[in-house]
């Protein structure tokens, strides 16, 4: 157990270690310095003139979102139409037969918002041509407008008063191409190198050591598995995830995904603070971050190593710990750190199946994910703390009688108001959703659809009510992971879940640009002695507070109903 928890201090030392000159080099990307990807510069140069694009021109707020959107729209349309032809298209040796309308519209938008969320089994719902010409393609470009997203937040932060906050192609691009591409390369080679496949033919008939006949699946894994890590997409090429042994072969591989599940949103907060050359402000963000996750992290991995109190009332010792769906070549602490990791950043990547790890554990995933801003999804994990920065300004300059500031800029309603919005809409989405379909199961069981509410659900009380609860939260997160105990490929649920997908993607972008478009127009007032800083570990703890404040009063009652009952249950 010592060695298993050496691995996972390992994991997380390493990678801070890994972010700091990662931000940095990103800074310098954003702000259009010379880095030593510089010779890509043709290549760059090559898309913007196909694109019509011409990345010397600066955007206004509103621009950048309009530009920003039409090509998401653009992305879904292309999707919809690969997903539901796949099975007559090539590349496709198994004969995987196409999707149906409502799990195609599921699937294409829980790829274009980053969320990965799989309502098929990776290895026989998809072909070669979709998982890497729509997958692995969403996977860049979902990540690439979280990063470009967030580089224009920099550029608005750092001007004096400005109309204009960048140029989104040329920040999308670049994160392509100087971040996530060179990144991909290196890990995936890792991961060719530890065991992962990557070939275009078809299954492997094997004979096992029981003398049954199998047929493997395999596939070009290695390339999608790197992007779905790196980018915090999650979407795993087999349909168990990297709990498959082909997708995650051994615990180099494991370390190696973890880390990069947490390296770029790490690193994006380092590059706020070399990009706006407050390095303090980004210390005090990421320590605020830290505390919280490592709160989680320590938490879960005590409960998973204690075992699950269910099984130990049989009488059964659990020296490994929890080990119910979870994988020996992994171990429950290593598990237990994905776990955290994976909702902390809307990943959901899973290396173990979280419907069957303890009730604590599960308390702790879906409370990661209703807080989704300790380091978050790549781009705009940040962008959520943002707005959490707003209201925490807000409230301290109220309380101290001054006009809240952020960074020489007046936070007035206008803000506010935006900030509100998207601090209410997550909780809305989520309770929303679990409501209704909660009153479906109990009043509708036997309607006449072709999947009865009555059958949804594996597990009955507590953990059914839970099982609904992530659902819906793990969708509002664009995490992607999910308790699979729930029957969720059907009309209900992958209409329901696209819908909370992709307004939980798009507005909390909107919101958190808007706001930083309209200070940036604002003139600049000079620090004082009686400026609120924002810097200060005070100014970090009333962020820390109003986090929690905000998720306990917003989620405890559910979170009562279901992993805290089912706790207290035993």
């Amino acid at each position: 157990m010592n060695t298993n928890l050496t691995g996972v201090v390992a994991m997380l030392v390493l990678t801070i270690i890994m972010a700091i000159p990662l931000g940095r080099y990103m800074a310098k990307v954003y702000q259009g310095e010379r880095v030593w990807t510089d010779f890509l510069s043709p290549l760059e140069r090559l898309l913007y003139r196909l694109g019509g694009i011409n990345p010397a021109e600066e955007m206004t707020w509103q621009r950048f979102l309009r530009a920003l959107l039409t090509i998401n729209m653009l992305w879904l349309v292309y999707g919809f139409i690969m997903l539901f032809y796949q099975g007559i298209l090539p590349l496709n040796p198994d004969g995987n037969p196409g999707m149906t309308p409502d799990l195609t519209f599921n699937t294409v938008i829980s790829f274009v918002v980053n969320c990965n969320l799989q309502h098929y089994s990776g290895e026989s719902g998809m072909t070669y041509l979709t998982q890497l010409g729509v997958v692995m393609y969403f996977q860049f470009v979902s990540a690439a407008t979280g990063m470009a997203a967030l580089a224009g937040v920099y550029k608005a932060m750092q001007e004096k008063q400005s109309s204009t906050i960048g140029n989104f192609y040329v920040y999308f691009i670049q994160s392509i191409t100087r971040v996530l591409l060179p990144l991909s390369i290196v890990l995936a080679l890792f991961l060719i190198i530890g065991g992962t496949p990557m070939t275009f033919e078809g299954k492997i008939p094997l004979t096992t050591l029981q003398g049954a006949e199998q047929n493997i699946s395999q596939g070009p894994a290695a390339a999608m598995i790197a992007i779905k890590q790196l980018g915090t997409n999650g979407g795993g090429f087999f349909g168990v995830n990297s709990a498959h042994p082909l997708e995650n072969p051994n615990y180099l591989t494991n370390m190696l995904s973890t880390m990069a599940i947490l390296l770029i949103p790490m690193s994006m907060v380092f590059a706020l603070g070399f990009y706006l050359k407050r390095r303090r402000l980004a210390w005090t963000i990421f320590g605020v971050m830290s505390i919280g996750f490592l709160v989680f992290v320590v938490s879960t991995v005590i409960a998973e190593t204690a075992g699950n109190p269910a099984i130990a009332d049989m009488g059964i010792q659990q020296q490994l710990g929890s080990m119910e769906g979870k994988e020996i070549r992994i171990g429950a602490e290593a598990s237990a750190f994905w776990g955290i990791a994976t909702t902390a950043t809307s990943n959901g990547s899973v290396n173990a199946m979280h419907d069957s790890m303890t009730p604590i554990s599960g308390f702790l995933q879906l409370l990661d994910m209703m807080i989704n801003a300790l380091y978050g999804g790549v781009g705009v994990g940040l962008l959520n703390y943002y707005i959490f920065i707003i209201i925490a300004v807000f409230i301290s300059g109220l309380m101290v009688g001054r006009t809240p500031e952020l960074l020489g800029k007046k936070v007035e309603i206008r803000e506010m108001k935006i900030a509100t919005l998207i601090t209410l809409l997550h909780p809305f989405l989520i309770l929303v959703g679990t409501a209704l379909s909660s009153y479906l199961l109990v009043h509708h069981a036997d309607i006449a659809w072709v999947v009865k509410p009555g059958n949804w659900l594996n597990n009955p009380g507590n953990h059914g009510f839970s099982e609904m609860l992530y659902e819906y939260t793990s969708s509002s997160a664009n995490n992607g992971s999910g308790f699979e105990g729930l029957g969720d490929n059907n009309f209900f649920w992958n209409v329901s879940c696209g819908i909370v997908l992709i307004l939980s993607r798009f507005i909390p972008i909107i919101g958190p640009v808007a706001i930083a478009g309209l200070l940036a127009q604002k003139q600049y007032i000079p620090e004082s002695s009686g400026t609120l800083r924002v810097d200060t570990g005070t100014f970090g703890v009333m962020t820390f507070a109003v986090i929690f404040i905000v998720a306990a009063l917003s989620f405890f009652p559910a979170l009562a109903l279901g992993p805290l009952a089912e706790y207290f249950s035993y």
